[in-house]
């Protein structure tokens, strides 16, 4: 049995990850007291009490616009720390998963992006993100880093709970229809992690791949796909009908919206490197959404 050590357990990710590693060995999950990723002693310390044969890095300063005014903050999360875990990690032959974000890019690319194409980041959180890729690369440690796009699941906080929430007190709302990705789910993450590390000799297949489901959207039509599926899925159940309907949500431009960061226009990812790795390939965002609304159905949101 491996001994997996997981940071982030208690994540969008890192919680179904904790799920999805288990038939692949003994998850470790230590809480933030325990390891902190903005305290490098307390990283050296647990790879070092645990010597897990995998660490899985599931943390992270997600908090877009806050890394304008927080950089260092960022950066010590999602740049030095992952140096650091890689480094460790290297020490005692241990391979590293971490997770980046489609937002290393600038999104005038008119197509999908491929892990071969340059990194342009054009805030804060994408800087930190694409600083922490480099660090583990520059470690020389056996890695996967899977880069994700718009993910969303039905704990923490997410654009899919923030939508349900607004729909249940108003009835307009105003969602950005100029930015297009790909919303994926982080069960599917977690699942598509777990297989790839089951599939494949970390070693062999090392690198930066992308993740992310098929198919792409804008955030309004995501917002508008939301309310839908809700229709479909849960009204059946007995959950209630929400204030807001899907016609009533306007399409507005990205500059019509008070952000602190500015966001790429496209965020759309190529994952023909992970089909084509590790036979690999999720749903397309709209199933994956009806999946994901159907769990919810089993969770209080």
């Amino acid at each position: 049995m491996k001994s997996i050590l997981l940071t982030g357990g208690n994540g969008q990710i890192g919680w179904e990850l904790r799920r999805a590693l288990a038939p692949l060995g003994k998850v470790y999950a230590p809480s933030r007291q325990e390891l902190d990723l903005s305290e490098p002693d307390t990283i050296c310390r647990a790879i070092r009490e645990i010597r897990p044969h995998w660490v899985v890095n599931a943390a992270a300063y997600t908090a877009v616009d806050r890394a304008e005014s927080e950089p260092s903050r960022a950066m010590a999360i999602n740049g030095t720390a992952p140096g650091v875990l890689a480094e460790e990690a290297k020490r005692i032959h241990a391979v590293l998963v971490h997770f980046s974000t489609d937002y290393v890019f600038d999104g005038t690319k008119p197509g999908p992006y491929r892990e071969t194409d340059p990194t342009h980041p054009i805030n804060g959180y994408g800087h930190s993100k694409l600083v922490g890729e480099e660090a583990i690369r520059s470690a020389g440690v056996p890695h996967l880093i899977f880069r994700t796009s718009w993910v969303y699941g039905v704990r923490g906080r997410n654009f899919l709970l923030t939508v349900l929430r607004l729909a249940r007190e108003r009835n307009t709302l105003s969602v950005v229809d100029d930015q297009v990705g790909a919303p994926t789910w982080s069960r599917m993450i977690a699942q598509a992690t777990a297989l790839a590390l089951a599939r494949g000799n970390v070693t062999e297949v090392a690198g930066t791949y992308h993740l992310s489901s098929g198919g792409e959207t804008t955030w309004h039509g995501f917002a508008r796909a939301i309310l839908e599926e809700y229709r479909v899925r849960l009204q059946p159940c007995g959950w209630p009908p929400l204030m807001l309907v899907p016609s009533a949500i306007i399409p507005i431009r990205t500059d019509q919206y008070p952000a602190v960061a500015r966001r790429p226009a496209n965020s759309v990812l190529d994952n023909g490197k992970l089909e084509k790795t590790f036979g690999l390939k999720l749903p397309d965002w709209r199933e994956c959404l009806g999946m994901a609304l159907e769990e919810a159905a089993t969770v209080a949101l």
